[in-house]
C-alpha cells in the first residue's frame, strides 16, 4: 500500500512539473514573438559592426500593419513575388508577404535574398545609410529606393547630388519627393482647428505676471541652424523662459523632464500658458518642418518660427505665425513681440484663424487630404507601409510592361528631392556674440567634408564593384 500511495505521489508530482514546463515554454514563446515583432534599426559601431537598437519614438509610434501569411511550406510561391529587400534592418520583419492594393511583395531584411532572382528592389533608410555595406555590384533591374524623414546631421552626404541621384525611388520631407513627407508632424486639419488646449487671451495676461512672454524648449544644443546663437542674443532684449537643457532658466516639474515627455497633456498644459514659443529648427532646409511647428498652433501658441525657408507655403493662414527671417536682427524681433504683447489686438490677429477655425491655404489642405499615410492612425498606413507599397506598385508597374514586350519606366531621383544649404552661424555683435563652439564649427566642416564623401562614393558605386572603407577615405582625402 505505502509502495502504491508512493507511486501516485511520485505520478502526481511529474504531472506538476510538466504543467510548468509547458507553462514557462509558453511564455518564453510569447515573449519571443513580441521580441520579433519589435521593430529596430541597425547602428554603426566604431569597430564596422552593427546592433540592433529599437527604432525612434516617431517611427515606433506607426503600427506596422499585419501581411499576408508566408506559410514556409509554400515557399514555392516566393516566386511569383517580387523580393522588396530592407538593406537597412529598419522593420525587423525576417519576412512578411504584404498586400498593396491588387499588388503584393514579399519584404525582408535577410540578405541572404541578395541574390535571389526575384529581388527587385533594395530599401534603405538613410539615417543608417553608409558605405560599410552596399548591395554591390547593382544589377540592372535593381531599383535603390531611400526612406529619409529626417535633418542632414543625420546623414550630410545623403543630400548632396551625387548620392539623391543614386536612388530610382524617395520618402522625403521634401514635397518634390516621390512621396512627400512634409506633414510627417501633422495628425490632421482637426487637431488644428482644435481648442481643447487654448488658454483664453486674458488668461495668459494675468499669467504674464510670473511667465515671459516667450518660451524655449530645446535640449538638442548648437545644432546646424545654430539657433542657439540667436535664442541667446534674443534673450539681452526681451525675457524668455528656457526649460530644455540649452540655455535653461526654468525648470519643468520632475515627471515632465524626460524628453518623451514632450508630447504629454501636462507638457502641453504648461506651454499652452504663453503668448509665443521659440520655433527653431535644427536645420534650415526647404520643406523640412518638425513638431516644433505644428506643436504650437495645435496649442494656440504662436510660433516665432525659424527653420523651412519654405514655410510660407504650409502656415495654416498668412498671419498665424512670425518669421524670424523677416527681420534683420533679434534685436528687432523682440521689439515687435514686445508691441504684440500690449496690445490685444494685434496680438489676436494671429489666433484668429484658430478662433474660426478656419484654414485657408489650399496647398495644406490639399496635402493631408491626399497623402496615402496618417500619422497616429490605425484605420491608415503609417507612411513605412506607404513606402515599401510605393516601391511595390513601381516595380509591378514595369515587370507588366516588360511582360507585353515593352521597355520598363526608369525611376530617378532628382537633387531637389533632399537638398539643404551650407550650414552658417549667426553674427552678431562681437561683444556679445560668443566663440564658435567646437560643434558649431564641426557643422560646417561636416558639410564640405560631405561634398568629397558624396562625389567619392558615387564613384564607387558607378563602378560597381564592392569596396573597402580604405578605398572610400583614400579617394575623399586624395587631395
Amino acid at each position: 500500500m505505502v509502495r502504491i500511495q508512493r507511486r501516485k505521489l511520485l505520478a502526481s508530482c511529474l504531472c506538476v512539473t510538466a504543467t510548468v514546463f509547458l507553462l514557462v515554454t509558453l511564455q518564453v514563446m510569447v515573449e519571443l514573438g513580441k521580441f520579433e515583432r519589435k521593430e529596430f534599426k541597425s547602428s554603426s559601431l566604431q569597430d564596422g559592426h552593427t546592433k540592433m537598437e529599437e527604432a525612434p519614438t516617431h517611427l515606433n509610434s506607426f503600427l506596422k500593419k499585419e501581411g499576408l501569411t508566408f506559410n514556409r511550406k509554400r515557399k514555392w510561391e516566393l516566386d511569383s513575388y517580387p523580393i522588396m529587400l530592407w538593406w537597412s534592418p529598419l522593420t525587423g520583419e525576417t519576412g512578411r508577404l504584404g498586400q498593396c492594393g491588387a499588388d503584393a511583395c514579399f519584404f525582408t531584411i535577410n540578405r541572404t535574398y541578395l541574390h535571389h532572382h526575384m529581388t527587385k528592389a533594395f530599401l534603405f533608410y538613410g539615417t543608417d545609410f553608409n558605405i560599410d555595406s552596399l548591395p554591390l555590384p547593382r544589377k540592372a533591374h535593381h531599383d535603390w529606393a531611400v526612406f529619409h524623414e529626417e535633418s542632414p546631421k543625420n546623414n550630410y552626404k545623403l543630400f548632396h547630388k551625387p548620392v539623391i541621384t543614386l536612388f530610382n525611388y524617395t520618402a522625403t520631407f521634401s514635397r518634390h519627393s516621390h512621396l512627400p513627407l512634409t506633414t510627417q508632424y501633422l495628425e490632421s486639419i482637426e487637431v488644428l482647428k482644435s481648442l481643447r488646449y487654448l488658454v483664453p487671451l486674458q488668461s495668459k495676461n494675468k499669467l504674464r505676471k510670473r511667465l515671459a512672454p516667450l518660451v524655449y524648449v530645446q535640449s538638442d544644443c548648437d545644432p546646424p541652424s545654430d539657433r542657439d546663437s540667436y535664442v541667446r542674443e534674443l534673450m539681452t532684449y526681451i525675457e524668455v523662459d528656457s526649460y530644455g537643457e540649452c540655455l535653461r532658466n526654468k525648470d519643468l516639474p520632475q515627471q515632465l523632464k524626460n524628453p518623451a515627455s514632450m508630447d504629454a497633456d501636462g507638457f502641453y498644459r504648461i506651454i499652452a500658458q504663453y503668448k509665443f514659443i521659440l520655433a527653431f529648427e535644427n536645420a534650415v532646409c526647404d520643406d523640412y518642418i518638425t513638431e516644433k511647428f505644428w506643436r504650437p498652433l495645435k496649442l494656440g501658441v504662436v510660433p516665432v518660427y525659424y527653420g523651412s525657408p519654405s514655410i510660407t507655403d504650409w502656415l495654416p493662414s498668412n498671419k498665424s505665425a512670425i518669421l524670424v527671417s523677416e527681420f534683420s536682427h533679434p534685436r528687432e524681433l523682440a521689439s515687435y513681440i514686445r508691441r504684440l504683447d500690449s496690445d490685444d489686438r494685434l496680438y489676436e490677429a494671429y489666433v484668429e484663424w484658430k478662433l474660426k477655425g478656419e484654414i485657408s491655404n489650399q496647398r495644406l489642405l490639399t496635402a493631408l487630404r491626399e497623402r496615402k499615410w496618417g500619422v497616429q492612425d490605425v484605420n491608415q498606413d503609417n507612411y513605412i507601409d506607404a513606402f515599401e507599397c510605393m516601391v511595390c506598385t513601381k516595380v509591378w508597374a514595369n515587370i507588366r510592361l516588360q511582360e507585353k514586350g515593352l521597355p520598363p519606366k526608369r525611376w530617378e531621383a532628382e537633387d531637389t528631392h533632399l537638398s539643404c544649404p551650407e550650414p552658417t552661424v549667426f553674427a552678431f555683435s562681437p561683444l556679445r556674440t560668443p566663440p564658435l563652439s567646437s560643434l558649431r564649427e564641426m557643422w560646417i566642416s561636416s558639410f564640405e567634408q560631405s561634398k568629397k564623401e558624396a562625389q567619392a562614393l558615387r564613384w564607387l558605386v558607378d563602378r560597381n564593384q564592392n569596396f573597402s572603407s580604405q578605398e572610400f577615405w583614400g579617394l575623399v582625402f586624395k587631395d
